[in-house]
C-alpha cells in the first residue's frame, strides 16, 4: 500500500480521485462465497496465529481474519458506491486475491474477494452478466473454477503459461463447462512475454468481453506480470496495465453504465507495483 500511495501522490492522483477509507465486513458477507467450515477455521487460526491455511503457501497469523475482512469489506463498500451511481469507476489496491477457493486458502490468498463481489452483485444487486478480467501473471484459478459452470460469469485471463508458473492452470482449452462452455477465455503467455506480445492478444480479449455485453466489469490488475518481478517471468511494462484499464473503461461506458472496479492483485517488486497501479488509476480518471 505504501509503495502504491507514494507513487500515486507523486503523480498527484490523490488530488484527482476521491479517496475512501478501508471498510470491514461481516462473517455472513464472506459466506456469500466461502464455506462456513473454512471461515470458522480462519477465525480459529486468527486467534492462535499458528499453522497454515492451505498446504504451505498461506500462513495464519494473529488477526488474519480481521485483516482479510478489510480486503473483502473494502471491495463490498466499493459496490455500494458504484451501484448507487456515486462513483462509476473504483480502484481497490489491496484486493484481487484470486487464488482462494470456496473451502480453502491458496497462493497467499485467504479470502477470495472477487468471488465475494460476484456473488454479492448477483444476490444483492441483481446483476447477472459480470465480466472478470485478470492480467496478473498467475492464472485466477480460484475465480475460474468457482464459476467454471456459470454461463453468466464472463472470465478472461492473460497470464503466464501454467507449465512454468503457479498455479499450473489456465490452459487455452479451458473454456468453461456445460452451459458455460465458451464463456471463459484463458490466454497463456510464454515466459518473457512483453508488451508487444500483450498487444497481439489483447484485441482477442477485448472482443470477447465486448461480445458478452456485461453489466459490470471487474479487473484484476496484478503487477507481477511486469518485468523485474522476482517470482514470475513476464516482461510487461506498466503501459500494458494502463492500456487494459483504458480499454475496459470504454467497454464499461458502452455496456455497463460506466461501472468498473479494478483490484490491485499481486506484485512482488514494489516499484513495479506503484507504477502499474498508478497507471490503472490514471487510465480510469482519464
Amino acid at each position: 500500500m505504501d509503495a502504491f500511495w507514494r507513487e500515486a501522490v507523486k503523480r498527484g492522483l490523490d488530488k484527482r480521485a476521491r479517496v475512501a477509507i478501508p471498510a470491514s465486513c461481516s462473517q455472513e458477507e464472506i459466506l456469500q462465497f466461502h464455506t462456513r467450515e473454512y471461515v470458522d477455521r480462519v477465525k480459529q487460526q486468527s486467534i492462535t496465529g499458528s499453522g497454515y491455511l492451505d498446504y504451505g503457501d498461506t500462513p495464519a497469523f494473529k488477526g488474519v481474519f480481521e485483516a482479510t475482512s478489510y480486503v473483502v469489506g473494502s471491495g463490498l463498500n466499493s459496490l455500494v458506491h458504484i451501484m448507487s451511481g456515486d462513483s462509476p469507476r473504483i480502484f481497490v489496491p489491496i484486493a484481487g486475491l484470486h487464488h482462494a477457493r470456496r473451502d480453502s486458502a491458496a497462493g497467499f490468498c485467504v479470502f477470495n474477494d472477487p468471488g465475494v463481489l460476484i456473488e454479492a452483485l448477483r444476490g444483492q444487486y441483481g446483476l447477472k452478466r459480470v465480466a472478470y478480467v485478470d492480467i496478473d501473471a498467475h492464472h485466477g484459478d480460484g475465480v475460474f473454477y468457482a464459476f467454471e459452470e456459470d454461463p453468466d460469469l464472463i472470465f478472461a485471463d492473460i497470464h503466464e503459461d501454467g507449465r512454468f508458473l503457479y498455479p499450473g492452470t489456465g490452459f487455452a482449452h479451458e473454456t468453461g463447462k456445460g452451459a458455460a462452455k465458451d464463456t471463459k477465455l484463458n490466454i497463456p503467455m510464454m515466459p518473457g512475454a512483453d508488451d508487444e506480445a500483450f498487444h497481439r492478444v489483447w484485441p482477442q480479449l477485448e472482443e470477447f468481453v465486448r461480445a458478452a455485453k456485461p453489466e459490470i466489469i471487474l479487473l484484476q490488475a496484478g503487477a507481477d506480470s511486469i518485468k523485474g518481478d522476482p517470482i514470475t517471468h513476464m516482461q510487461f511494462t506498466p503501459a500494458a496495465h494502463g492500456h487494459a484499464a483504458k480499454r475496459l473503461c470504454a467497454i464499461a461506458d458502452e455496456f455497463c453504465q460506466g461501472r468498473i472496479i479494478a483490484m490491485g492483485g499481486g506484485g512482488y517488486n514494489r516499484t513495479n507495483l506503484g507504477l502499474a497501479w498508478s497507471a490503472v488509476v490514471e487510465a480510469m480518471l482519464e
